[in-house]
């Protein structure tokens, strides 16, 4: 280890929720902080993701930072490469990257409790911080399945998430495997290259239009020469999302209209019977994510597109091999199997108080406090944590949220003074978690009939916030103390003179009932109108 650095914060990542967290901790007066990143630059997902097709399926006003809004965006649905710029411009604006330190990849954190700070290996030194804000996000690492015999497959073999730019696709013969948000972007774009394209579909996705077009010169202008009409652009789009939650979360019954389009527009694509009936979804529309696209299903229809209707099951030499028996030669095989959601990597390199790793507090399934705070881990924050997900709008809006939840908290640090942390009560996250599966009961993700990336291994979904996003900014909105209890340093005794020693002590500020009652409340109140 060639450093070693103690820090008042350390912020891992540097993606929406890495970013977000340093320019909060800037205004509220913090600045000794780093911000650890693996990589060589900003961006996160939008970095990591390059595949051809990359886009988000988020409206480009809705999807950037409420106190850093860009009146430039190029087109209604903003590509990877410009939201990348965006990212790298808010490092720039708000003068974070004396703040990063690229190439750190965090190997494991350890809470020291004598000391109560958090000791940080990374691949480049050793930091410690009084408080860690991990925003690595859930879609950090790719999952590739356990396929027998691709070892050995002859030809290229990669993941969505790591593009190989340098292998050229034209006149090859190609397996895309999974139909997910990352494929239907992939599959029109590099349809045309292809010799032949052959798409494994496990389970056939809905699929919307997207409303995409370039936005206009003129609305370019008026948003940069008056700022109110982006704001207001803003605030319509968010609108419109919170109207369609209670459809998901209280009446999926409701969303039949919904199915109804999407097969109708499916229909003036696909012509072919057989191929739509291998597309069309058994279960409720939103069960599984949306999708949004206007290029899938007419690349689908080409000549040199095969759809099986059917996962990979192994690889013999060159030829893929579907559960099904159809088998196919391939030259290369794209993954498009999505991230380590609930089983994320970065909990294991997390240890708490006790010498437990978050994974195996988290074996039997996520859980945090307002997704933010886990039992065991004091002074360790996450963004994007169990239960903040959405299905309907934008994850900024989550990421803002709980970046106001982690000023007060620093607020709450301050105010009490000393060498302090704050540990979350195990009663008030388990209250937390049960109030928000209960209510998780009603929605589409758990009675639509899918088996989604939403739920864990355990059937349940510890990924989606089962409420709005106005729901869920009340309820982050300032630190309840009466879920934590203040533990305070240990004093040493100098050596010579006669000083009693305090051991360290953990000082109840609120009482919270043996059953949570008080963080149930909360988390009713967050939802009152079910």
């Amino acid at each position: 280890m060639d450093q070693h650095e103690h820090v008042r914060v350390a912020v891992i990542g540097s993606g929406f929720g890495g970013l977000g967290a340093a320019v909060r901790l800037r205004r509220e007066g913090i600045t000794d902080f780093v911000v650890l990143e693996r990589a060589d630059s900003v961006g996160g997902t939008w970095r990591d993701n390059s595949y051809p097709g990359c886009a988000c399926d988020v409206p480009s006003h809705l999807y950037s930072f409420s106190f850093a809004p860009n009146p430039d965006w190029p087109r209604t649905f903003s590509g990877q490469e410009h939201i990348r710029a965006y990212l790298e411009h808010v490092a720039d604006t708000f003068r974070l990257r004396s703040h990063i330190r690229f190439s750190h990849d965090v190997l494991m954190m350890r809470w020291d409790n004598d000391e109560l700070r958090w000791e940080i290996e990374t691949s480049k030194g050793t930091f410690t911080a009084d408080v860690v804000v991990s925003a690595t996000g859930p879609l950090s690492d790719p999952k590739i399945p356990g396929i027998p015999g691709l070892a050995d497959f002859p030809g290229k073999v990669f993941h969505s998430a790591r593009w190989n730019h340098d292998y050229d696709l034209s006149g090859k013969r190609v397996a895309m495997i999974g139909t997910g948000a990352s494929a239907i972007q992939i599959v029109p774009a590099i349809q045309p290259k292809a010799e032949k394209l052959t798409l494994f579909q496990r389970t056939p996705p809905w699929v919307m239009p997207r409303m995409d077009r370039r936005i206009s010169g003129a609305e370019r202008w008026l948003h940069r020469q008056l700022p109110f009409t982006s704001a207001a652009r803003r605030g319509l789009l968010w609108g419109l999302r919170e109207l369609q939650v209670s459809a998901f979360t209280k009446r999926p019954n409701e969303l039949g209209l919904i199915e109804s389009l999407a097969k109708a527009a499916m229909a003036k694509s696909i012509k072919d019977p057989a191929l739509r009936a291998r597309l069309t979804p058994s279960y409720r529309i939103g069960c599984k994510r949306i999708l949004l696209s206007s290029e899938y299903y007419p690349a689908l229809a080409r000549p040199n597109v095969d759809v099986v209707a059917s996962g990979l099951a192994e690889v013999r030499g060159s030829t893929v091999v579907a559960d099904d028996g159809t088998a196919t030669e391939v030259d290369a095989i794209i993954f498009g199997t999505g991230f380590h959601v609930t089983d994320l990597p970065i909990a294991e390199r997390v240890v708490g108080a006790d010498g437990t790793t978050l994974a195996e507090s988290w074996k039997d399934g996520m859980q945090a406090l307002r997704g933010s705070t886990a039992a065991g881990f004091p002074n360790w924050m996450t963004i994007i944590g169990p239960n903040t997900g959405l299905g309907h709008s934008s994850m900024i809006l989550m990421i803002e949220s709980q970046l106001n939840y982690m000023a007060d908290y620093m607020r709450q640090l301050k105010v009490l003074g000393g060498r302090v942390a704050l540990a979350v009560r195990p009663s008030a996250v388990g209250a937390w978690n049960k109030r928000v599966q209960e209510r998780m009961e009603r929605t589409v993700w758990k009675s639509g009939g899918c088996n989604s990336w939403y739920l864990d291994a355990n059937g349940r979904n510890t990924t989606l916030w089962p409420g709005t996003t106005g729901e869920f900014r009340k309820a982050t909105r300032e630190v309840d103390l009466a879920e934590y209890e203040v533990v305070r340093r240990q004093v040493k005794p100098v050596a010579g003179e006669s000083v009693a020693v305090v051991p360290t002590e953990s000082v109840p500020v609120g009482a919270v009932s043996a059953d949570g009652e008080e963080a149930s409340a909360a988390v009713e109140s967050a939802g009152a109108a079910r």
